[in-house]
């Protein structure tokens, strides 16, 4: 299913979740799954331990040819684990990601934005905003909360795109896995070895006080972090300014009260859900959505951009409206899984937006809507660039 506006998701969407709102579909790999597509039936899904996370059972629904191989070198992560095992990592680090923790990375983070900006107004005109900030903020963020060397930010962003890419072949997506793994295997074994004032090495010292050592979870903790990171806040970046400029009425609303920015970055949350998705399960027992019975073993679609434009649990759910309550979105997921990084996510777009706009009253794009080169084959959603001029 097409997008036939980039700012929509695919128009048979609303069909589905009209007529038959938990309804089969066809996956590319020629076998089939249940696609949920309201917001109460998504939100009850996620809820349901009788529906698993495990990306490693042979029935689990990827939307490529070729399901990914199972390299038993590398960890499992922790959107791929299911109570207990979730439970325990994701206690492990949540620590990491409060609200009081990540406000105190508010100054650091407006330095990065200011800085970035500071390059892109002294450069050339046109600039691209995906690499003079929407790319870079992020990458920088994640890699310093972490203790990953932001030299080698090339490297993991190339992996990073390649693997979210399902037009690259199975073989390609799982040799980004390998690299990128290796490399976080050696950085963590560096930081056993010498842990920095950052993320893995607090936690290589957490295991140290309790007496435990788990270096594979902190791998795939890293692996983890360090994609959703930088990957789906840039693109929001991105969509998000493009969005604003292109409803200049709702652009005005943020500019003359700043009071509005973090209800503006739930609805372009909710607008957007660039990772719809990552809300895919497998049923393990049988069980009754939607007033359809689900099979043990059958795969379940979570659309959660279909959710998110649910009328009955946004009116007037496809236009953005930057004044509306959308923190009941499920961009970020639901349940136990819900994103970890959310907090900072936020902090960062709320962060990056007051400051674009404060500072580039007259930012404008460079480009025709139809000249955008928008990331229709990611399991991401965004733009590989988005030129702009001011």
């Amino acid at each position: 299913m097409a997008r036939s506006c980039p700012f929509s998701p695919p128009a048979q969407y609303a069909g589905l979740r009209e007529r038959a709102p938990v309804s089969k579909v066809s996956l590319p790999s020629g076998r089939q799954a249940w696609a949920v597509t309201r917001h109460d039936e998504l939100r009850a899904m996620l809820t349901d331990t009788r529906f698993s996370s495990d990306r490693t059972n042979p029935d689990f629904p990827y939307l490529v040819k070729e399901r990914p191989k199972n390299d038993n070198r590398f960890p499992p992560t922790m959107i791929s684990m299911d109570a207990p095992e979730h439970t325990a990592a994701r206690r492990a680090v949540v620590g990491e990601f409060t609200v009081r923790r990540m406000e105190a990375l508010r100054p650091r983070i407006q330095q990065i934005v200011d800085e970035h900006l500071d390059a892109m107004l002294a450069g050339p005109k046109p600039a691209d905003l995906v690499r003079a900030l929407s790319l870079p903020v992020p990458s920088l963020v994640i890699c310093e909360l972490l203790g990953v060397p932001y030299g080698d930010h090339e490297f993991f962003q190339a992996s990073s795109s390649r693997l979210l890419d399902r037009g690259e072949s199975a073989e390609e997506r799982d040799e980004a896995v390998r690299g990128l793994m290796n490399y976080l295997d050696e950085l963590v074994t560096a930081a056993e070895a010498e842990p920095g004032d950052n993320l893995i090495g607090r936690q290589v010292r957490k295991q140290r006080e309790e007496g435990t050592r788990d270096h594979r979870g902190l791998v795939g903790m890293a692996f983890l972090l360090l994609i959703a990171g930088h990957e789906t806040t840039a693109n929001m970046i991105s969509l998000g300014t493009l969005a604003l400029l292109e409803h200049p009425d709702q652009l005005a609303l943020l500019r003359e009260d700043r009071g509005r920015t973090l209800g503006a970055v739930e609805e372009l949350l909710r607008y957007f859900t660039i990772a719809e998705t990552a809300v895919s399960r497998v049923a393990v027992a049988d069980t009754e959505l939607g007033g359809v019975t689900i099979r043990a073993g059958e795969g379940v679609l979570g659309l959660g951009n279909a959710a998110n434009r649910d009328p009955a649990a946004f009116p007037d759910a496809d236009r953005l409206d930057i004044t509306r309550s959308a923190r009941h979105h499920v961009a970020f997921g639901f349940g136990a899984h819900q994103c970890l990084g959310q907090n900072l996510a936020r902090l960062e777009l709320q962060i990056v937006f007051d400051t674009l706009f404060d500072r580039v009253p007259g930012l404008r794009l460079a480009a025709t809507l139809e000249e955008l080169p928008f990331k229709d084959d990611s399991t991401v959603y965004g733009l590989h660039e988005l030129p702009v001029t001011w």
